[in-house]
């Protein structure tokens, strides 16, 4: 495993990140022990960055890597946790807060959730449009002092924001969706962040396995994200997997798989991009670790290019009722 600085400011983490959210049901039910044995395979790989939410699975997944780090295994971690996003008992999302107060609070339950005494990087979930950005970065900023904190992360927002923040304290970095049908971030927000020297944690690189060469029309099942995501629906999901089977060939070519293509794209974008896996299984794990062996040289970048174009999935990324939320997409 390779290793690089997450922006100018941040850790060195391996250039591989786990996304354990998937662990906790947001793609339909999940096997704990399978889990677990993913982010204990993943340690001994060299992965170091763990990415979770406080509100993935009510805290279950905060409580779940509490588990895996168990004996002696904090050490080979780095975690990264958002926090701010509200839900209620029956699992809908109502909102965010991110008031001074509740991130002490918070970051309070995280820590006693996962058995830790401190959290490597913090990151509202999203921006409050009810509290400055400086008011939210203030208050971690006050915990990074404290010691409970080591870096300061954002998601999911824009320029004007990401400036605001780092004007208060240092950004490691900006965590945001980007793939190969998510390219939003090139136009401003990625020169942005490296204007300020800021990292990127690349999240959805398979788009929620739309690209991963996996998918089947139709697998989407009770609880699954998938199930209401726009990519995802009829009238775009035929086009969504057109692509797929344009950028099959490509993978072919090089006798490798479709996912390892896509999360290699991704890598070759810039260093200061970490492409976070949502693997929750050691096979699919497996599969985006020998992703790190795939060179794509200028000849594939362009077919690749000219097989999945910018802008041509179908369908937006996210509903649009939380679209609305996003600072990311004004």
């Amino acid at each position: 495993m390779d290793y690089v600085s997450l922006g100018k400011t941040g850790p060195s983490v391996s250039v591989l990140g786990l996304g354990c959210m998937g662990m906790s049901g947001m793609y339909g039910p999940a096997d704990r022990a399978e889990s677990i044995a993913t982010i204990h395979a993943a340690l001994e790989a060299g992965i170091t960055l763990l990415d979770t939410g406080d509100f993935y699975g009510m805290g279950h997944n905060e409580m779940l890597i509490g588990e895996a780090l168990k004996g002696g295994k904090r050490e080979k971690a780095l975690l990264s946790v958002k926090f701010g996003a509200l839900r209620d008992a029956a699992g809908n999302w109502s909102g965010y807060d991110c008031r001074p107060k509740a991130i002490r609070n918070f970051l309070a339950y995280s820590l006693q959730r996962l058995g830790v005494d401190h959290i490597d990087v913090y990151r509202p979930s999203r921006l409050d449009p009810d509290v400055p950005i400086e008011d939210t970065i203030g208050a971690i900023a006050d915990m990074v002092k404290a010691g409970y904190v080591r870096h300061i992360g954002l998601s999911e927002v824009g320029p004007e924001t990401i400036r605001r923040a780092a004007a208060v304290h240092p950004i490691s970095d900006l965590q945001i969706e980007y793939s190969l049908i998510s390219r939003g971030i090139e136009t401003e927000i990625l020169p942005t962040c490296r204007a300020l020297g800021i990292g990127v944690t690349a999240y959805g690189v398979l788009s929620r396995g739309l690209i991963s060469g996996h998918w089947q029309k139709g697998a989407a099942g009770k609880g699954d994200f998938r199930a209401m995501s726009p990519r995802f629906q009829e009238g775009n999901i035929d086009q969504n997997l057109a692509l797929v089977e344009a950028l099959r060939q490509i993978a072919d070519g090089k006798g490798v798989s479709v996912a390892q293509i896509a999360i290699a794209w991704v890598a070759a974008q810039g260093q200061d991009i970490v492409p976070l896996i949502g693997a929750r299984r050691r096979d699919r794990l497996a599969e985006a670790l020998a992703s790190r062996a795939v060179n794509l040289s200028a000849g594939d970048l362009a077919a690749i290019e000219k097989a999945v174009p910018k802008d041509a999935a179908a369908g937006a990324r996210y509903p649009e009722a939380q679209l609305a939320h996003m600072d990311s997409e004004r």
